[in-house]
């Protein structure tokens, strides 16, 4: 996301601190861990949607009346994101209306309103809807956006970015033909609006965020990344997506210079990395990753990219590279 750099300097005055503290925990302890829900999921397969063998699905999908508790779902998540609570024990805010006329003033009742709120909410949707946003959905913190239930698209226009805010999840969202949008006023809390410069277009950006979950979504053909994670974000988990039709797929790490995002954890489990693919699942720099139980069926370029010094953790994988295309790898690790 570009951002002017007198407004970077502010930021980096006003928040400091938020940026300094992002939590940095053991790695090794939450691979362990990971491993150990992944095997107990193991030992209790089951058929059809509860005993899977996935630890995030048979959490929550084993309960006949999943509908009446969606909050249990916050306790559903493993790896680095795992303390990634968004709006549990909140209020339920049902979505009805799929519009978004004014990113300045939205009206009760769309998702855009129900972001920026400053209380924590579990938004849900009151039916199959397709959101074409104006400007970012610039979110606020302590907010879940379910999307189980219905069929939600966030699809032609700019869409969802995590910056400077913590306790996000993003559940069950098909995210498409994301486009940039800025140059515009954009209200981020009920109490501040802002001018937005330019965006990349990415599907979700998180820029400065911490504890967020990016959980069975869909992502495909966004201008820019599908999920970007850069300058300062951790605690970051992204599972059981499924990604197609895309260039540069996911960015985790600014730049080979942004030596900030040494602090940056995240676990790629359980994804599907699918047709129409080209790079970067996910291109890695500086931190620590743990890409575990993914699978990737197609891909151009490479898969798994890493430059200054990253620690990837690539475990229990399956790559089966198509073989109408040229050139593939499955690493590219650059000094």
């Amino acid at each position: 996301m570009a951002i002017p750099l007198l407004l970077w300097l502010l930021l980096c005055l006003l928040a400091p601190t938020f940026i300094s503290s992002s939590p940095v925990q053991d790695p090794e302890l939450v691979v362990e861990e990971v491993h150990k829900s992944i095997n107990a999921s193991r030992r209790n397969l089951g058929f059809l949607s509860c005993g899977t063998g996935n630890p995030i699905d048979d959490c929550w999908r084993c309960d006949p009346k999943w509908e009446e508790n969606r909050q249990q779902l916050a306790d559903c998540a493993i790896g680095f994101g795992k303390q990634a609570i968004g709006g549990k024990d909140g209020k339920i805010y049902v979505v009805t209306d799929s519009g978004d006329d004014d990113p300045v003033n939205p009206k009760p009742g769309t998702l855009r309103y129900a972001v920026i709120q400053d209380e924590p909410l579990w938004i849900i949707f009151a039916r199959d809807m397709v959101i074409t946003l104006k400007e970012e959905l610039i979110m606020n913190s302590f907010k879940t956006i379910d999307g189980r239930g219905a069929s939600v698209h966030i699809a032609g226009g700019p869409c969802i970015t995590v910056q400077y805010v913590t306790n996000i999840i993003i559940h069950g969202i098909n995210i498409h033909d994301c486009k940039r949008g800025g140059n515009a006023n954009v209200r981020d809390s009920p109490s501040h609006y802002g001018w937005r410069t330019i965006s990349d277009g990415d599907g979700v950006s998180i820029f400065g965020g911490s504890h967020v979950w990016v959980d069975h979504c869909s992502l495909s053909n966004c201008n820019d990344g599908l999920i970007d994670a850069i300058h300062g974000s951790t605690a970051i988990t992204i599972s059981n997506n499924y990604m197609t039709h895309h260039n540069k797929v996911m960015l985790l790490g600014h730049s080979d210079t942004f030596t900030q995002d040494k602090n940056m954890q995240v676990t790629i489990a359980f994804n599907h990395f699918g047709e129409g693919l080209v790079q970067r699942m996910p291109r890695c720099r500086h931190g620590y990753f743990h890409v575990v139980n993914n699978d990737y069926t197609h891909w151009e370029m490479y898969a798994l990219g890493g430059s200054a010094s990253p620690t990837i953790n690539s475990q229990g994988n399956r790559f089966v590279a198509p073989n109408d295309r040229f050139n593939k790898e499955v690493t590219i690790l650059t000094m």
